[in-house]
């Protein structure tokens, strides 16, 4: 009754215009995920990567995720990774068989796994004809590698569907697959660069929340705020690596309106090289022109001023093999009310 129902299965996932899941619950049951092998590092979702993240320097404790600042730049949408032993692959198959067997097909009931990893047989495409993928004999025991798939933490961004779409296949241990889509370490550091947390620290400034027409305001932060960030990612069983590091570069302020003016002109403050920005105001310097602040010409009426302060982060990796790069800056804003009164005078 199994082996006779696993066509009309496949037929299912084959037609599924997005992620093909495994039937119960997208390849999940009540008790984890299906497949699953010493916790999460191992399971049957196409969706969960094995990546391994470590924040190797994070000394803010930050929350906040940047923002590239080329809208145009995405991260590798998919790509693929060692999944299975052949006597990880041998348990799965013959016990919960249920997972996706590549990045847009999942398959139900144990006869698919046998029939393929074990007895030989190729995969059978939508007509249930063969689809000219050899199987393999007896999950390939006694050999030292992995069973591979595509693999796409993000589904939204997977839109090209003959992207890591290849069945399941196997590769020697210490190989990575000649494909498009395998793994680099310029790979794992872009997916390194999502995992970066950056602090969410206010600025201070001077007055404080409430300013007058006219008078600068002075904006400034503590050197002890910002500090090198740096995310490491590893794809086990592979010796592939990359630590992503964001630096702060430099602060731009945005006065919520047309009529103010910035210090300096350009809205950007750079980073002094101890890691302060601006000069904390000091009682007698509210005439003073400040090195990073602004001033504000018109009254905020009714509703305050929306001051935005962003800080722009430089992207840079390195990885396996002495690889290096650099990724498109990211920045984090921060916004609070600036109240803007007039300067009241009493005539006699």
């Amino acid at each position: 009754m199994r082996r006779a129902l696993a066509p009309l299965v496949l037929v299912t996932t084959l037609l599924a215009p997005g992620p093909a899941h495994a039937v119960g619950g997208g390849g999940t049951r009540g008790d984890g995920p299906v497949g699953g092998v010493n916790g999460n590092e191992l399971t049957a979702k196409a969706s969960t990567s094995r990546i391994k993240v470590t924040h190797t320097s994070d000394p803010t404790g930050g929350k906040g995720t940047l923002s590239s600042v080329d809208p145009t730049w995405e991260p590798p949408p998919c790509w693929y990774e060692p999944v299975f032993t052949p006597e990880q692959l041998k348990n799965f198959a013959e016990t919960e068989a249920a997972g996706d067997v590549s990045i847009r097909q999942g398959w139900y009931g144990e006869g698919l796994w046998t029939d393929h990893f074990r007895d030989g047989k190729e995969a059978r495409n939508y007509f249930g004809t063969p689809a000219n993928v050899p199987g393999y004999k007896n999950y390939n025991l006694g050999r030292d590698g992995y069973f591979w798939r595509g693999v796409a933490p993000d589904w939204s961004a997977l839109d090209d569907t003959s992207l890591c779409s290849r069945l399941m296949f196997w590769q020697d241990a210490g190989e990575v697959p000649d494909e498009p889509e395998a793994p680099t370490p310029e790979v794992l550091a872009a997916y390194a660069y999502d995992k970066v947390k950056v602090p969410e620290t206010e600025i201070e400034l001077k007055p404080t929340n409430r300013s007058t027409v006219n008078l600068p305001t002075w904006v400034w932060l503590d050197k002890a705020a910002f500090k090198d960030v740096t995310v490491r990612a590893e794809l086990p069983h592979t010796g592939l690596w990359a630590e992503t590091t964001a630096k702060p570069v430099a602060l731009h302020l945005d006065p919520g309106t047309k009529d103010a003016e910035t210090y300096p002109a350009s809205g950007d403050c750079e980073i002094d090289a101890d890691g302060s920005i601006g000069t904390p105001y000091t009682r007698g310097s509210a005439d003073e022109i400040p090195p990073c602040g602004i001033r504000y010409l018109r009254a905020s009426g009714g509703e305050p001023y929306r001051l935005t302060a962003s800080i722009t982060w430089e992207i840079s990796w390195q990885g396996t093999g002495g690889a290096q790069g650099d990724l498109p800056d990211g920045t984090f804003e921060t916004t609070q009310d600036m109240t803007v009164q007039e300067i009241q005078s009493v005539n006699r």
